[in-house]
């Protein structure tokens, strides 16, 4: 993956997952404005694919305790399909017209609508900014230490700024 500011044209493909019992309603155009603005920030260009996937809370509670060892439920989880040594990202060669699978995001819809409600705003700015969140765990962002959270939540913000999904007094 590139980096660099004349990286090439950025090509997404979301591929989207959305299980019934989740009961999401997707505003898709925006989720995949709200990524491309992501890589577009990140300098990331080429042919690139993505997978979101909604679930209940039962299907995310039982990822989370698979795959972290925590059995409760969760508003999102990365799964990240990006090669990364000493830091950095790894470039692997593809066959031609085949994209780079930067991995999955799952989120667990009617959490993000809980959340939405406690945080005062609407349930597609919650779930555009889990859907960022993920991404951003995907491309090796975390927010651990203070230093770290300020710096994704900037990403996270400017990404939601170009759907115009900025948190309210944030206009």
């Amino acid at each position: 993956m590139s980096n660099t500011p004349d990286a090439q044209a950025l090509t997404l493909d979301v591929h989207f997952r959305v299980r019934r019992r989740s009961g999401a309603r997707l505003v898709r155009p925006a989720l995949r404005a709200a990524c491309r603005a992501v890589l577009a920030n990140e300098g990331i260009g080429g042919d690139v694919m993505l997978t979101l996937t909604f679930v209940d809370g039962p299907e995310i509670q039982a990822i989370n305790a698979e795959h972290r060892g925590i059995d409760q439920i969760t508003d999102v989880l990365s799964f990240s399909l990006v090669e990364r040594v000493d830091d950095q990202p790894v470039e692997f060669a593809l066959p031609d017209g085949e994209p780079r699978e930067l991995g999955d995001v799952v989120i667990c819809y009617p959490r993000a609508v809980e959340q939405a409600e406690e945080y005062g705003h609407s349930i597609d700015r919650e779930v555009s900014y889990l859907t960022v969140h993920g991404l951003l765990h995907i491309l090796g962002y975390d927010h651990e230490v203070p230093a770290e959270q300020a710096a994704m939540r900037a990403r996270e913000e400017a990404a939601l700024a170009v759907v115009d999904l900025t948190r309210p007094g944030q206009e």
